[in-house]
């Protein structure tokens, strides 16, 4: 199988070329400077094949969906059962994710079963929070981003990586909180940062570091290569 060609970011403020592992992605990212040239640089990383290697040797195995596939739900232990038939709905049954319908569709109907669950939970949650914070949130969406995992809007549009609902609770819930205290404040000053603990009712510095340590492998899950 061949490497994926390198994603080429042309930097206005880099001073120097860079080459990174995007760990959710696998994929090599080199960063040069606006005005470099990119021949030069292109060598550069072609040159670093042995680091890229030893990068990608360490990244979170992918977990495809699958029958008989164990999952973390909301802090769930699931099981995907699936058995010949042709029930198409995803249930919950006990510990189980219980489907029937063709094979082939399993990883998307799961998928689509789990952004359902993320939507509605993290929904909930944050309606918790903006009440508690006195304040309103126009919408909640969730998506796939990669780089982040929550983000909000100045229109008070709260959108999140809907692969929270992967990561354990308190995790979760301190990014909930993150969020909506930027409906406060719009920075990271230390007011924002006092109102995100007394939201969370805690410190979320160990669900940052949580996040920052295995994040990575919640973008792993639902992928065969």
């Amino acid at each position: 199988m061949n490497e994926p060609p390198f994603e080429v970011i042309r930097h206005p403020t880099a001073r120097r070329i860079r080459l990174s592992l995007d760990p959710a992605s696998g994929r090599a990212r080199l960063v040069v400077p606006k005005r470099a040239a990119l021949k030069p640089a292109l060598a550069w990383a072609a040159g670093k094949a042995e680091w890229i290697a030893e990068q990608r040797a360490r990244l979170p195995s992918p977990r495809p969906y699958a029958p008989g596939m164990v999952l973390t739900v909301a802090d769930r232990v699931l099981t995907i059962d699936w058995q010949p038939g042709s029930r198409r709905r995803v249930e919950l049954e006990g510990d189980t994710l219980s489907l029937s319908g063709p094979l082939e569709t399993l990883p998307r109907r799961v998928e689509t079963w789990l952004k359902r669950q993320a939507l509605d939970l993290l929904a909930t949650e944050t309606a918790e929070y903006a009440a508690k914070a006195g304040v309103t949130v126009a919408h909640v969406a969730i998506g796939d981003a990669r780089g982040r995992w929550g983000s909000c809007a100045h229109d008070g549009t709260i959108r999140y990586s809907w692969r929270l609902i992967l990561a354990p609770g308190w995790v979760r819930r301190a990014t909930v909180a993150h969020e909506v205290a930027h409906r406060v404040h719009m920075n990271h000053a230390p007011a924002f940062h006092a109102l995100v603990e007394r939201l969370y009712d805690g410190d979320p510095t160990p669900a940052r570091a949580w996040l920052r340590d295995h994040g990575a492998a919640l973008h792993w899950v639902g992928r065969s290569s």
